[in-house]
Parts: C-alpha cells; sequence; structure tokens
C-alpha cells in the first residue's frame, strides 16, 4: 500500500509515537529510516570531525524504537560502539555526547552488557570534555546501584570491581581519578561498603604517584559516613499534629486542604522512618585489614614524600587516627611531630589534634615523652600569650584524656600551678587538667588538689602501665537489690494499711441492737454535749502538742539523713557493695530499665559522700575516638573591644532598622506640610501672640458651643 503525501520521515518524533503504538502498521517507514541511517553513517566516516545533526536525529530515533524490531537493530548497537571506539578522541563534542546518550538509552533497555559499556566508557574519559566525564561517571554510579537494587549479583559485582581497580593503576590521571571517584561513591551509598573496596583505596589510592588520586583517597578515610538526612526541609518545619487540629477551626480552602495531604504524606514518612530498623555504618578505617603495615608505609611516605604541606597534614591526620584507632604501635611517629610543635607554625592547632588522636594508653610514657615535653617548652611558659598557653594546657588535657601516664608528676604539679593564673583561659585550662586527674588519676595530684572524696574517687585505682582493671560484676548493680527491698517495703506497708482501714471499717459495723441504744432526757443531752466540748478543746490542745513535737522530730530526722548521705563511706562498704553487686549479677538478667538505673547509680557515686549541685548528663555527648579541634582550641575569655569596635557594634545594629523620632505621615514626602505641621518645628517666640489668644473654656462654655454645632450640622442637612 502506498502512502500519498506521507509527511512522516520529515517528522522523526511523530514517526516514533506512531511506531511505539503499532509497529507493524508503521514497519516499512522504520526500514527506510533504517536504511537512512546506514547511508548517512558512511558520510560521516568520510569526516568525523564534524557534528552531524542528521546522524544525531536518526540514531536516537532507532534507538528509541529498537524493543519495537529487535530482529532488524541486532547490529545497531554495535555500530555506534564501533564508531566511538575508531575515533573517540577526534569527534566533535556533541557528537560524542549524542552517541553515548544512545548507548544509555540502549543500556536501559538491556541491549547493551554493563561490563561492555563500562569499558567503553572508561575509553572515552581521556577526551578532552568535562561535562561528558561528569555525564558518564553518573551514568556509571546509577547503572551499578540499579544492578545492586533488589538484591546482589556477586559475580557481576567482582567483575566490575576488578575492572575499576585495574583502572585505579592506570597511568592516565583522568582515569584514576574517575575510578577512585566511583569506588567513593559507591561506598557512601552503600553499594560496595565491603572491606575488599575499603582495602583496594588504601593500598592503591593513598601511594598513587598522581597527587589527584592520592588526595581523594585520604579525604576518603578523613570524611565521616554521612547520616541519614532527611526528605526535605519542610518535613522539619511542619508539625502533623498541629496542622490537623488547626484545620478543624479554621475555614476550609482548598489551600489548607492540600496542606492537610501533604502534612499526611509527611507524618507517613516519619512513621515508615521510625520503624525501620538502624543502619550502622564503621568508619573506613575500621574495615583495613593490615592497620600497622597501612601506618608505617604511610609515614614512610610523609618523611620522604615532596608533596605540599596539606597533603602532608591530611597523611598525618590518617596515621593518627590510625594509631588512636587500633592501637597501634609507631614510635617514630611522636618524634616526627614534637618536631611541628612550634607556636609559630603553621595550623599548629591540627598538629597537636593529631598529637592527641595518636595516643593511646597502650604507648609507652617514655615515647610520648617528646610531644608533651615540646608543648611544655614552647607552649606552656609565661614568654608566650596567654591563648598560646591555654591552648597548649587544652593539648595536654586531651593528650592525658587517652593516656594518663604519658605527663610525669612533677610535670603535673608544675602545670597545676597554673589554676590562679591571673588570666582566665589559662587559670581554666589548668583547672580543666586537674578535673581529668581527679577523676582518672587522683593520687598524681596533691591532696589539696584533689577535691573532696566521693563514692567514685574510693573505686578508683591507680593503674600501671600496660594494666587492666577487668571487673568480674556490673559496678553499680547493687542498687537493684536495693530497689526491690523498697518496693517489697512499699507493698507490705501497703498491705497493713489496708488491714487496719478494714478492721476500723468493721468497727464501725458493730451491731446496734435496741438494748445497746440509750434513750436520754434533754437535761442529759446538755451535759452530755458540755463534757464533749470540754474534752474536744483538751484533744485539740494535745493534738498541737504532738504535732509540733512530731514536725521537731522530723527536722532531727531529716538532718540525720543528710549527714549520712554526706558521710563518706568506708572502704569495707565499698566492699560490701562489691560483693552485692557481684550476687545480683550472678542471679539476674539486666534489662534496658535496669542498666539505666544503674547508669544513674554511677552519677550519684560521683557526688556522694559531698555536698553538691546536682550533677546534670548530657545523653547526647559525642563519645567519639576522634579529638575535637574546639577542645584544644576552646579558650575562656572576655574580649576588651575599644572605642572603635564598641562604635562598630552600634553602627551595625542601627542598620535596616527605622529614623528614630518624630514619624512623618506622608505618603510622598515632596508634598507640602499644614501649617499645623509646621508649627510643630517653630520656636516659641513665632507663636506665643496665637498661644495668649488661647483661653481655657468653662464646662458650660463647652456645652452651648457643642449645642450650637449640633444646631448648625442639622440645618445643615
Amino acid at each position: 500500500m502506498v502512502r500519498h503525501n506521507n509527511q512522516l520521515p520529515n517528522n522523526l518524533t511523530q514517526l516514533q509515537n506512531l511506531v511505539k503504538r503499532d509497529p507493524d502498521s508503521y514497519k516499512d517507514e522504520f526500514r527506510q529510516q533504517l536504511a537512512h541511517f546506514d547511508t548517512t553513517l558512511e558520510i560521516f566516516q568520510l569526516n568525523p570531525t564534524q557534528y552531524n545533526k542528521k546522524l544525531d536525529e536518526q540514531a536516537m530515533f532507532l534507538a528509541q524504537v529498537t524493543q519495537c524490531y529487535q530482529n532488524d537493530m541486532k547490529t545497531f548497537p554495535q555500530k555506534i560502539v564501533d564508531i566511538l571506539k575508531t575515533h573517540n578522541t577526534i569527534l566533535h563534542n556533541d557528537m560524542r555526547m549524542a552517541l553515548c546518550k544512545c548507548l544509555i538509552l540502549l543500556r536501559n533497555k538491556n541491549f547493551v552488557s554493563s561490563f561492555d559499556l563500562l569499558e567503553l566508557f572508561f575509553s572515552l574519559i581521556k577526551c578532552q570534555d568535562k561535562n561528558l566525564r561528569e555525564y558518564l561517571k553518573t551514568h556509571i554510579i546509577t547503572d551499578i546501584k540499579n544492578l545492586n537494587m533488589k538484591h546482589k549479583d556477586m559475580k557481576l559485582n567482582s567483575t566490575l570491581q576488578n575492572f575499576i581497580f585495574t583502572m585505579l593503576r592506570d597511568t592516565n590521571v583522568k582515569t584514576a581519578k574517575l575510578a577512585v571517584d566511583i569506588l567513593i561513591e559507591l561506598y557512601h551509598k552503600n553499594i560496595w561498603n565491603d572491606n575488599k573496596t575499603v582495602n583496594i583505596i588504601a593500598d592503591i589510592g593513598c601511594f598513587s604517584k598522581i597527587t589527584k588520586v592520592m588526595v581523594a583517597s585520604l579525604k576518603f578515610f578523613l570524611s565521616r559516613d554521612e547520616e541519614e538526612k532527611p526528605n526535605s526541609d519542610s518535613e522539619d518545619e511542619v508539625d502533623p499534629r498541629d496542622t490537623m487540629i488547626s484545620n478543624k477551626f479554621n475555614k476550609k480552602t482548598r489551600k489548607r486542604e492540600k496542606m492537610v495531604d501533604k502534612v499526611k504524606k509527611i507524618a507517613k514518612k516519619i512513621k515508615k522512618r521510625k520503624e525501620k530498623a538502624p543502619v550502622f555504618n564503621f568508619s573506613a578505617l575500621h574495615l583495613i585489614n593490615n592497620a600497622q603495615g597501612f601506618a608505617e608505609k604511610l609515614f614512610k611516605q610523609v618523611e620522604s614524600s615532596n608533596e605540599r604541606f596539606e597533603v602532608k597534614l591530611m597523611t598525618l591526620d590518617v596515621i593518627s587516627r590510625l594509631i588512636g584507632l587500633h592501637n597501634l604501635f609507631l614510635f617514630n611517629y611522636y618524634p616526627f611531630i614534637a618536631r611541628l610543635l612550634m607556636p609559630h607554625q603553621r595550623e599548629v592547632t591540627r598538629i597537636l589534634q593529631f598529637a592527641a588522636q595518636a595516643a593511646h594508653e597502650l604507648v609507652p610514657p617514655e615515647v610520648i615523652e617528646p610531644v608533651i615535653k615540646a608543648i611544655a617548652n614552647n607552649f606552656i611558659t609565661e614568654r608566650n600569650s596567654t591563648d598560646v598557653m591555654a591552648v597548649g594546657l587544652n593539648a595536654v588535657r586531651e593528650i592525658c584524656t587517652r593516656c594518663p601516664l604519658a605527663i610525669t608528676e612533677d610535670l603535673l604539679q608544675d602545670f597545676v600551678q597554673y589554676k590562679t593564673y591571673k588570666e582566665k583561659s589559662v587559670m581554666m585550662a589548668a583547672r580543666s587538667l586537674i578535673q581529668l586527674y581527679r577523676q582518672s588519676m587522683p593520687k598524681m595530684l596533691h591532696k589539696k588538689d584533689r577535691g573532696r572524696p566521693s563514692e567514685a574517687s574510693l573505686e578508683l585505682k591507680t593503674k600501671k602501665y600496660g594494666e587492666i582493671d577487668i571487673k568480674d560484676y556490673v559496678p553499680g548493680s547493687e542498687v537493684l537489690l536495693e530497689s526491690e527491698e523498697i518496693v517489697e517495703k512499699k507493698k507490705v506497708s501497703k498491705k497493713t494499711k489496708n488491714e487496719i482501714e478494714d478492721s476500723e471499717d468493721e468497727w464501725v459495723d458493730v451491731a446496734s441492737s435496741d438494748e445497746d441504744i440509750h434513750i436520754s432526757t434533754d437535761s442529759e443531752e446538755s451535759d452530755i454535749s458540755d463534757n464533749e466540748d470540754e474534752e474536744e478543746e483538751k484533744e485539740d490542745e494535745e493534738t498541737n502538742a504532738d504535732k509540733e513535737k512530731q514536725n521537731l522530730d522530723k527536722s532531727v530526722a531529716a538532718k540525720k539523713i543528710v549527714k549520712t548521705k554526706q558521710r563518706k563511706l568506708t572502704p569495707e562498704e565499698i566492699e560490701a557493695k562489691i560483693k552485692t553487686a557481684r550476687e545480683v549479677a550472678m542471679g539476674k538478667i539486666f534489662t534496658d530499665e535496669d542498666f539505666k538505673r544503674i547508669e544513674a547509680a554511677q552519677l550519684k557515686k560521683h557526688v556522694s559522700g559531698v555536698k553538691r549541685k546536682k550533677v546534670v548528663v548530657d545523653e547526647e555527648e559525642d563519645s567519639s575516638e576522634l579529638v575535637k579541634l574546639s577542645d584544644i582550641e576552646n579558650i575562656y575569655k572576655k574580649r576588651k573591644h575599644d572605642k572603635n569596635a564598641r562604635l562598630e557594634t552600634v553602627l551595625k545594629g542601627r542598620e535596616e532598622r527605622e529614623k528614630f523620632g518624630f514619624k512623618d505621615r506622608r505618603k510622598n514626602v515632596n508634598c507640602s506640610k499644614t501649617n499645623r505641621e509646621k508649627r510643630k518645628t517653630k520656636s516659641y517666640q513665632m507663636i506665643k501672640h496665637k498661644a495668649k489668644g488661647k483661653i481655657k473654656r468653662s464646662f458650660k462654655e463647652k456645652q452651648i458651643a457643642f449645642r450650637n454645632y449640633l444646631i448648625k450640622q442639622k440645618k445643615m442637612s
């Protein structure tokens, strides 16, 4: 059948739509376009450097309808692959991008395998086209993510991983950088988050001769796993319950109905998120197989490296985290760090942070001693500024937090003397060091600096190097036995109270027979009432006296209780508590509520025996293995403002503020004012003649004037 006036060959979009709806009816038109594509492709190969719009449109059309004519399109994907392989570097950027989009479309329809496309795209990375590289990187990550969406194909993943690992060793900068970026992105997306990926980045990426690859790998180990973020900021701003309640009373509009529907969807998402099991992501440093060997190789690289100072700092940061996390022994690291600890050194606070991160209890005191001495000699001296001294004391505190034996007793006493220093920043830093040793090793302090002893301080033991305090009981579990005894006492007291009430009720309901009823005369009733009044007065006096006595006894008892609470426990009593805790741990399985009680009891031990304010513990306190830079840079100091600084803050506060004083109500500033408004700005000498004529009227005169005004208004109307 011949179609006259057929416009479809010139309108590929319309033809594409019709072919997808009814492939059999438009098979001739499709074959005609396929023949046109082969002819155009032969012409294009004569001059592949030029962009051919016709070839672009025909290739995209055929890629869209490939699934409709699979037998005719068997060789089509290979033709495009051959063009890109043959002329990959000389193709026009737009032409290369168009052909890549065709291949991605065919990959989404499973006409091209993932591995073949990955191999081709890595060969295209060498082209000088930044947009193409970003586009291909996004596709590779998305494709691997989709492959692992429902289930993980371990064989395919292993093949793809091995190929990307070989690309990571490539000498081409762009290829190796793309490979490491893909691996890092897939790790953060929890697709390839196994130890194989992490160790390949550690062994190949961190020791690459290409600086960009090495920096990206080091940043990967320094970055913390991203926490799950909410889908949108509006979810946090909108409270579902408040919106639903307010909609009951407000006027119903379409806008409010849409808002309610949106809030219901958000509420469902929040509910699903709460019900979803938490995902625990570990840092990549935890997954390294040979942490000791990795740290030694990195340190050797730093010593012989000619890289920029920032790159060296990143390497030192990774080494310090490895040492602190895995309790490694790298004794040459501490003298190397000690040489950099000078107040004028660039990024010195970060270097102090690295020194603190590399400290742990298994480091011998004589090994870490050069770091402490360098800080003491270069920072904590009065020839430096107070800020430098405070930073040095803070760094010593962070090191001693992780390695209490790093400092000698004599040096600690020297640092403690700064507790009465004239500058607050140094004084607070020294006191924080004292507080640390009060809670860890109070015997290293003088008796006057140890503070009042508490139950927790009596339980502390001064450990030697390498000693581990292992307990065969759960500390604080004796509180569970005490709480059970209190509950039993309450039950017993409640039972006795109920029995007494029942007996009283029975006494009131005793028999009321006719023989027991006594009928008295009026005189007898009056005598009885008088006697009762006298007895009631005596009873009131007795009860008041008893109440005063009871209150006195209660106050005395309360004082005794306070004294017993403030009393210091003896070692025998502490030993008895430990014995009780051991018995409780042997005969009971602890619940979450039991552990909460134990935790509260352990906190009370720090203040028991001492009258102090209530201890407030932040449950969200970050107990991470890393040292916060803010803890070292934290300086307690109130900055002094000179006159210029204060004036600057004053002027800054006046910005975008309305002018104070008289407010002009005119809409147009340029229009004229009334005489009454002008009179407000005139001097009194100019208007005193008018003020004289203003005489105060009496109430009668005001009445007459108001009456005349009303009459006049009535006549006018």
